[in-house]
């Protein structure tokens, strides 16, 4: 299996040693040959393209469409760090803000050995349109630091992280700026970056500091639900489609791609509705039992074996077998361009939940298209993490601590709006629901920037 489907976020501090970890622009009339084997895609580039196709159906301003084109700003820092032995080591870290007409950037910080400038840039687009979407009042950002965590010991990450927050300086700010966790950071690095910075600005608000981040834990700030936000995000999403479909979720099956946190919690909360998991895949393999495979066990399993390689409920099979099994949901919660046209090919499944960001490639998307596969795209899919991250926000700058009932509510809601809206939008306009979300995304943004101008 590729280096790309590691798992989507690191385990806790005390495991962080074994913690889970081009530009080709593909004509339209290319995408329905899926014949012949494609070029390496790459990430920002599939965005722009899908970006394209939804900008046809979005009227648009022509100074939004060149606005939205490239980040406002790309913020790159190379960083020296002490090792445990003494030595230095040169790191380099990433800071992307897109967009913020719509309020202060907002996005994950990223750690992975192949975390890239283009790869950052296209997630910190789709945080633009995710928050828009959702009505989040948020831009689009995103960072990362380029190394691979299970070669570091706590106290160099620590050191890492916050050598990488003080070299950011002003550039994050709790009204302009808030970054979050993401694949491979968790909330104790989100706990190190808010000290950090609230010893580096005026002690005479220093507590007002800490919606610096979200993602904390829940002693130092954090948000009830906020864990398992992105998951919980995921499986209201497919009860909606479930429900507009007379679907019954109840006894039917689904997989998973990728048990870091998002995988896992949407197994588990999927779990509690009846569905069965039938097969699950991480960078250590692929595990498959048509009876069901308990998620609570395998979450047990692997924070005591860094991997799902080895369950005894499951049989191990290939990667090739994985994407083959018989479900009627597939949940790629991994990494980006994860699935490919072969791949697509070969699901047998009725619906894709995108809870990773850009799994599928631009030849795969024309494959299930032509198979009638239908796609939750991640802008709507995966949108609970910053959802529940604007919910920490709000609860540090007034000071409350919010029940997870209470969260959960309010997510519940905002999600059912925004997957309605899209579903509107995607039958009148008779297009698919990527193209939707992000056309439902465009016209608030361009709304916006009608009705502020541009300075000066």
């Amino acid at each position: 299996m590729s280096k790309k489907a590691e798992t989507a976020e690191a385990v806790s501090p005390s495991k962080m040693k074994a913690a889970p970890g081009s530009a080709v622009s593909v004509a339209n009339a290319d995408l329905a040959r899926a014949a012949e084997p494609a070029p390496v895609e790459n990430f920002f580039e599939v965005h722009l393209t899908q970006l394209a196709r939804a900008m046809e159906h979005a009227p648009m301003q022509k100074h939004v469409r060149l606005i939205l084109s490239e980040p406002k700003n790309e913020i790159i820092v190379n960083f020296p760090v002490k090792m445990d032995d003494g030595n230095f080591k040169l790191f380099t870290g990433y800071r992307i803000q897109h967009n913020n007409i719509m309020g202060p950037y907002k996005g994950g910080l990223r750690y992975h050995h192949e975390v890239t400038l283009d790869e950052v840039k296209a997630l910190a687009a789709l945080m633009t349109y995710k928050c828009a979407l959702l009505e989040v009042p948020f831009g689009g950002a995103k960072g990362g630091i380029r190394l691979h965590t299970r070669e570091h010991s706590t106290s160099e990450l620590e050191r890492i992280t916050r050598r990488f927050t003080h070299d950011l300086g002003n550039n994050i700010g709790p009204e302009y700026d808030i970054p979050a966790p993401d694949m491979g950071t968790n909330s104790q690095m989100m706990v190190w970056m808010m000290d950090t910075y609230m010893n580096m600005h005026n002690l005479s608000d220093k507590n007002a500091q800490r919606r610096i981040v979200t993602g904390k834990s829940l002693t130092s700030g954090g948000s009830r639900g906020r864990e398992k936000a992105t998951g919980q995000g995921v499986v209201y999403c497919i009860q909606e489609w479930a429900d507009e479909r007379g679907f019954r979720l109840d006894g039917c099956s689904y997989t998973v791609q990728g048990f870091g946190n998002v995988g896992s919690h949407t197994a588990q909360i999927l779990s509690r509705l009846g569905a069965v998991l039938v097969a699950v895949q991480d960078h250590t393999g692929s595990l498959y039992n048509p009876e069901g495979i308990y998620p609570r066990k395998l979450i047990d399993y692997v924070q005591t074996h860094g991997g799902i390689a080895g369950y005894a409920g499951a049989q191990a099979i290939s990667d090739e077998e994985f994407w083959a099994a018989d479900c009627d949901i597939c949940i790629p919660a991994a990494l980006e361009l994860q699935i490919t046209a072969e791949i697509a090919r070969n699901l047998k499944c009725r619906m894709i939940a995108e809870a990773a960001n850009g799994p599928t490639t631009l030849e795969a998307e024309a494959v299930l298209r032509e198979r009638n596969i239908e796609v939750l795209p991640d802008i709507m899919a995966n949108a609970g993490g910053v959802v529940v991250s604007y919910f920490e926000w709000i609860q540090n700058k007034r000071s409350e601590s919010w029940q997870l009932q209470e969260v959960d509510s309010r997510l519940h809601f905002m999600m059912k709006r925004a997957y309605h809206e899209m579903r509107a939008f995607a039958r009148e306009r008779g297009v698919d629901n990527r193209t939707a979300a992000l056309a439902v995304a465009l016209e608030r943004i361009n709304t916006v920037y009608i009705e502020r101008g541009v300075f000066p």
